[in-house]
């Protein structure tokens, strides 16, 4: 599986989480080694249970973990491999306030049941451990005579173990694969839709055929091709072999914008018809959101515009790498039965130890900061435990002042990112509602809602505003003390209470963990200046 990792549940909290790639510098990387052995480490108290969550059985990677944790360990250990969707639910809906929810999975891969792959789920969630699924949508990994019969006869199993859930297998697609045909278009991996999602708002209303017939993927429309970053079999449009490329020019790219813009259309068509359809049979108005496909913060803000009485959350761990926790949760209230709630407050847990005494730099104080950001100095922030999602909320971030109208170009050189991607937005929460259109919402602290800018502000923050009058935001209260001080620093400077930022890597590396870490990156960047909030001392170019 990739986005491996590794996470401690204590008492129904976070104690200890770390994603592999951020130990090793491997992007992606599927061998949680190094994480299980930080666990180790950082545990406060014996480990009853250790649980492998993989969304396939039978898998040499499950088996050789598996030796590797006996050698450490005397311990019972537990395989959810059947369940990955299962763990998907169970991070979001323990994340989240709700006392009882509809909780909806959109993937590309879950669990493997001979040739069929879960695609979208949905599940009736409540206390201490009920998990009902009501819908579950396979992808057909095969067809043919052979395989046929097999899938029949899965089906059939399923639908009897599951008398109360509608079982849907209609296509060798799913919701997930039909937005990477667009990603595949562009030559990236599969794994990159949020490239995708950036590249689909220059995009126009144009014709295309529709990709969805009676709500179930047209499997007519699509093949399996090669795929440049040697992934598990990528989809593209049967009629696109031709025209893939490997970058997308900022000249004569309206093709390419075009079909991401179907692909964000018709998808999240999809998803709104899914859950609006569950909540109306249901009655249940409160909703998490989690798979892949819940980072799209574009489909995100459709659901909240037109479905105004539903109470959402959106998962920010939503991917792979969150699945550590949510199967653990899901082990600790089945084995204790608690009904306590412990919503997610923060995504701080990547953890290495660092002396912060010892940590290097100038004496610097926050509203020094703020000038620097005024004066259009990049500011790179190293503070605390690392995010364990993939959106950077303020401590591994790269921060830019977002009056400038040329911020997106600046902040990409030095990124070395793809021109059509934009930047998010983090704002003082009590300032959100004043700059965004955000409906209902109170808060985004966790970035996973895109929202319009207002008519006023659009000339104020052009920085963070993407093509479409669009901004990506994280709302920033005070549980985040640094982060917020600086922007109500800023704020008192320019009058501005918003911060361009991003995360703090370079374009295909992983977020920055270590010390190390950041000095690297600082260095062979053009980036001005690294802060470290906990020292009050900076580094200066």
């Amino acid at each position: 599986m990739h986005d491996s990792s590794v996470a401690i549940i204590h008492n129904g909290k976070i104690e200890y989480f770390s994603k592999e790639e951020r130990l090793t510098r491997k992007k992606r990387d599927m061998n949680p080694y190094f994480s299980f052995d930080n666990a180790l480490k950082y545990s406060k108290g014996k480990i009853n249970y250790v649980v492998i969550s993989s969304p396939t059985k039978d898998d040499i990677v499950n088996d050789q973990l598996e030796i590797y944790i006996k050698k450490k360990l005397d311990v019972k250990i537990i395989r959810l491999c059947d369940y990955h969707h299962l763990s998907h639910a169970s991070l979001a809906f323990y994340n989240s306030s709700f006392d009882k929810a509809l909780t909806v999975v959109i993937d590309r891969n879950g669990s493997k049941f001979d040739y069929l792959r879960e695609s979208e789920s949905i599940f009736i969630c409540d206390y201490p451990n009920n998990f009902k699924p009501i819908y579950k949508s396979y992808w057909l990994e095969k067809l043919g005579t052979y395989e046929d019969s097999l899938n029949y006869e899965k089906i059939k199993q399923i639908t009897k173990n599951l008398p109360d859930c509608e079982v849907v297998a209609d296509s060798t697609m799913n919701i997930t694969k039909v937005y990477e045909s667009a990603t595949t278009l562009i030559g990236q991996n599969a794994l990159e839709n949020g490239k995708t999602m950036g590249l689909a708002a220059y995009g126009k209303e144009q014709y295309f055929k529709s990709l969805f017939v009676d709500d179930v993927p047209n499997t007519n429309l699509f093949v399996s091709c090669i795929d440049y970053y040697q992934n598990a079999r990528p989809v593209i449009l049967k009629d696109h072999l031709q025209k893939r490329i490997k970058e997308v020019p900022d000249t004569d790219y309206e093709f390419y914008a075009n079909y991401a813009f179907q692909v964000q259309k018709q998808t999240q068509q999809q998803v709104l018809k899914l859950i609006k359809k569950y909540v109306e049979k249901t009655k249940i108005k409160k909703v998490c959101l989690t798979g892949g496909y819940g980072l799209n913060v574009v489909t995100n803000e459709y659901l909240v515009k037109n479905l105004p009485d539903i109470q959402f959350y959106f998962e920010p761990i939503a991917d792979d790498s969150g699945n550590s926790i949510g199967a653990a949760m899901f082990v600790y209230r089945n084995e204790t039965k608690d009904i306590k709630k412990y919503p997610l407050k923060h995504t701080f847990f990547n953890h290495i130890k660092e002396n912060v005494d010892a940590l290097p730099g100038q004496k610097v104080t926050t509203k020094e900061i703020a000038n620097y950001l005024n004066q259009s100095k990049i500011v790179a922030v190293y503070h605390g435990q690392a995010e364990a999602g993939p959106r950077a909320l303020g401590n591994r971030s790269i921060l830019f002042d977002p009056r400038n109208p040329k911020a997106k170009e600046i902040v990409n050189e030095v990124k070395n990112r793809e021109w059509y991607r934009p930047f998010a937005g983090s704002v003082l929460k009590e300032d959100m509602k004043n700059y965004f259109e955000t409906h209902h919402i109170q808060s985004s602290p966790f970035m996973t809602i895109s929202f319009q800018v207002k008519e006023n502000k659009k000339n104020i923050i052009p920085g963070v505003i993407h093509v479409d009058n669009s901004c990506r935001i994280q709302s920033v209260d005070v549980d985040i003390p640094h982060f917020y001080n600086l922007l109500k620093e800023f704020k008192s400077i320019t009058n501005v209470p918003v911060l361009l930022n991003t995360s703090f890597n370079m374009a295909g590396e992983a977020l920055v963990e270590s010390l190390e870490d950041a000095i690297n990156t600082f260095n062979k960047t053009k980036i001005d200046i690294l802060w470290f909030p906990e020292s009050g001392k900076m580094i200066k170019k």
